[in-house]
């Protein structure tokens, strides 16, 4: 049985502390200064833990590379298992058309350029985070704000401010669930502390579009459609990570944010198609302008299709997402449940005997969980199968989408793979509780400064899942040592993370290639950061208040 040590070097927690984080180093400086693709960095990072854990902590090589091989594989399973069946059903929707029925139908809700932000960049976005993640709803949205008339550089900084509060339950809670797993926090209970969080960043993001696309006149003219469609979100997105499913949160929460915008713009007369008090309409978009964007591209997205689409086409197009809602209603009724349990084994990972570095006990790490069956990635496989049968998809085409989606995400999934093969290298060694212990020693500044590493991790990663894998534990065990809520350390690292995607490397040439502004990642860079930093500020300032009596009452 391996028992990692605190201190493995001259008895000091800092030299410790500063030999352990060498791998995190590497990775950030790889990925943000040498510019070098994340897999390799991941690569890079994971051979260094590696090295730190058997010559630093002693730890038998065997088991090192025993650890390795567990974190790969949860990589694959459940992690990467959820992203590309989540990818493949949007994928199918594309190749058959229902895809652009949805863009149609979204266009079609508002001619005001202010609520055509609000509805496609933030509800619609939000929808996308939730069924795919890792980058699309900014690609997409983006794409569909220039359609829609938006300037380049208008569209790609919309799409990026919009893509924060629901990223911590995108790709249908991927992020909680690696952050639950690695930290051994009950699913349920990381779900409910992230969803006291972040729904409060829910609620002002659509004021801060329309602020963004028109100044103060945004707001005064918009807002209440715009606060009624945070609101909305913010509720829901509570509800559903409370009390429904964490994996269904973000698709409830913006179909909710949806329908709620809409019934107010007709109630308002605010951003309705012909009414009078509309304003602000989208201008022409000029090839050659002041964007200097590629005119051939900007040709292409100006003319946005006047097909008339019936409403059965319509109602088809939305129907993959009702699909997953009603399966994964199912999945949560107790005959159903104890059916699918069947489906899942749980075994001690062979060759690792690693015992907690704070009690001496069996880690539970060590454990593997093969819940094939009832894993979020199977019941969106199923998801897809009767989406395809409902859609009438031939399966020649379902086949080729699939083989599609999982040629597009190779890198992202030895990217996933690597970096939770060197969280688990880092916390079963012992390197993760040494820097936990170490930060800790800021006592209640802790709770303050949680989020920030969860946006650092997300700016250099471009990963909110990432970020849980890297930092999940390390917060947790310095809100142990510093006699804080592990909960509430674990949720803010998730939370803080959100307001990171915004201004992540990958995120950025994401908007930029999207919307023909390659290049002019730095200029996106200083549209944005403004926004991502103050955001954080305030939450730094909310996972403080919650660590005090002030608004302690929110936790779980």
């Amino acid at each position: 049985m391996f028992q990692p040590v605190l201190d493995p070097l001259a008895n000091s927690l800092a030299w410790s502390s500063l030999v352990a984080a060498l791998p995190l180093i590497v990775f950030f400086v790889l990925l943000g200064v040498v510019r070098l693709k994340a897999h390799w960095s991941g690569l890079a990072a994971l051979g260094t833990a590696v090295v730190v854990a058997i010559t630093a902590y002693d730890m038998p090589t065997g088991q090192a590379f025993d650890s390795a091989a567990e974190g790969a594989v949860f990589g694959l399973f459940p992690i990467m298992w959820i992203v590309v069946n989540a990818l493949w059903i949007y994928q199918m929707t594309v190749d058959t058309g229902h895809f652009e029925v949805l863009r149609r139908s979204f266009s079609r809700l508002s001619d005001d350029r202010r609520l055509q932000a609000v509805i496609v960049a933030f509800c619609f976005g939000a929808l996308l985070e939730a069924l795919a993640g890792f980058g699309a709803p900014v690609a997409i949205t983006s794409v569909m704000l220039i359609a829609l008339g938006f300037e380049p550089f208008k569209a790609a900084s919309a799409a990026l401010l919009a893509n924060t509060a629901p990223v911590a339950f995108g790709a249908m809670g991927t992020p909680v669930i690696t952050l639950a797993r690695l930290t051994g926090i009950p699913l349920d209970t990381v779900s409910s502390a992230v969803g006291r969080q972040t729904p409060l960043l829910a609620a002002v993001v659509p004021l801060l579009l329309v602020t963004l696309v028109d100044g103060r006149r945004g707001i005064r003219e918009t807002w209440p459609p715009a606060l009624a469609c945070g609101l909305s979100f913010a509720v829901a997105q509570f509800t559903c990570a409370n009390y429904i499913s964490t994996e269904l949160t973000d698709v409830v929460a913006a179909l909710t944010a949806l329908g709620v915008t809409v019934l107010v713009m007709h109630a308002t007369k605010i951003g309705v198609p012909g009414s009078a008090r509309r304003r602000l309409q989208p201008p022409p978009v000029i090839a050659g302008g002041s964007e200097n964007a590629d005119p051939a591209l900007l040709a292409r997205l100006r003319t946005i299709s006047e097909a008339k689409d019936r409403p059965g086409a319509v109602a088809r197009a939305y129907l993959p997402y009702a699909i997953i809602i009603v399966v994964f209603a199912v999945s949560q009724l107790n005959s159903v449940k104890a059916w699918l349990a069947h489906g899942a084994e749980t075994f001690a990972w062979p060759g690792l005997h690693v015992a907690d570095a704070a009690t001496g006990a069996p880690s539970k790490a060590t454990i593997f969980a093969f819940n094939w069956l009832p894993a979020t990635g199977t019941l969106l496989l199923f998801s897809g199968l009767v989406t395809a049968l409902a859609l009438q998809v031939r399966p020649g085409i379902a086949v080729r989408a699939y083989r599609r989606t999982l040629h597009q995400l190779c890198w992202a999934v030895l990217t996933v793979a690597s970096v939770l093969a060197l969280a688990y290298v880092m916390n079963l060694s012992g390197q993760t509780t040494t820097i936990g212990h170490w930060i800790a020693a800021t006592g209640a500044g802790m709770a303050f400064l949680s989020p920030v590493l969860g946006w650092l991790g997300v700016a250099v990663s471009g990963s909110d899942t990432s970020a849980n894998a890297l930092f999940g534990v390390l917060q947790v065990n310095a809100a142990k040592g510093a006699g804080l809520s592990p909960e509430l350390l674990a949720a803010a690292n998730s939370s803080g993370g959100v307001l990171g995607k915004m201004i992540s490397p990958q995120n950025l040439a994401i908007a930029a290639a999207a919307t023909g502004l390659g290049g002019r990642e730095p200029e996106l860079l200083r549209r944005v950061i403004g926004w991502s930093l103050a955001l954080l500020l305030a939450m730094c300032a909310l996972v403080y208040l919650q660590s005090t009596p002030v608004l302690g009452w929110m936790l779980p």
